[in-house]
């Protein structure tokens, strides 16, 4: 069965899509089966898998909505290798629909049940902020991978997004943990992000992947291109990072 993570994070511009699908990525150059789920209206994770959100026929809305299943709105993304379900602005009508239905927290969940064996991997772009969509992929997930930035104001949502998935562990999803911290956008000529860095090490311990991502260009201009980083020019640090990051994330999940 599929290992189902959230790539979550309250705070917005943090990085959260580009390591989903980087992440993706990187796990399907090593062979990996990889479904990317796309839990934010602004489908920017369906536009960086080479998918034009605009020319949807189903999406996620359709699946969370009941109207079909997770096997009939997944496309293949042909640039990153991996299966996506994608999202577009219908999505955000769905949290008003959801209020109605039953196990409206677990729509998710229920709906990736038949697909459970044809994946290894499953990550969940969640949006940033705590939403009956966020609500949904958190209940779906085993585990939670959050990236951030090592600055001052991370390290306050870092606090809410854990007091969070202590809640949905106690009343939703007991299998639900924090599977790790992943530094992004690292810079090491500036102290405060050592400073950040060490105290996260310090805090979280073994919670924190090795791997750090460093602030990359490339990476910033890949969706541009409908391409994960890690396809768009597999030479650059960050891309390289990232491929580590997946071989880390298959190494862990073997103590799981």
């Amino acid at each position: 069965m599929a290992k189902i993570f959230c790539v979550a994070n309250q705070k917005g511009g943090v990085g959260k899509t580009t390591t989903a699908v980087n992440l993706a990525a990187g796990l399907a150059k090593l062979d990996q089966r990889v479904l990317l789920i796309d839990l934010d209206p602004q489908g920017n994770a369906t536009m960086g898998a080479g998918i034009n959100k605009g020319e949807l026929q189903l999406s996620i809305y359709h699946v969370l909505l009941g109207l079909a299943e997770v096997s009939q709105a997944t496309l293949f993304s042909e640039n990153g290798k991996f299966h996506v379900l994608p999202a577009n602005r219908d999505l955000a009508g769905a949290e008003v629909e959801m209020v109605e239905l039953e196990n409206r927290e677990k729509r998710l969940k229920l709906a990736l049940e038949p697909v459970g064996a044809d994946y290894d991997f499953v990550l969940i772009d969640c949006p940033p902020a705590l939403s009956m969509l966020t609500l949904n992929g958190l209940c779906a997930a085993n585990g939670v991978i959050i990236p951030m930035q090592c600055e001052y104001y991370a390290l306050e949502g870092l606090s809410d997004l854990v007091n969070t998935i202590k809640i949905v562990h106690a009343k939703l999803n007991p299998d639900l943990k924090i599977i790790g911290l992943l530094r992004v956008m690292f810079d090491p000529r500036v102290t405060l992000s050592q400073q950040v860095s060490a105290q996260l090490e310090q805090h979280f311990g073994e919670k924190v992947f090795k791997i750090i991502i460093p602030r990359n260009v490339r990476l910033a201009e890949a969706p541009s291109y409908g391409m994960p980083g890690v396809i768009f020019d597999p030479t650059s640090k960050g891309a390289q990072a990232y491929v580590a990051f997946g071989a880390e994330m298959v190494e862990r999940i073997k103590s799981m």
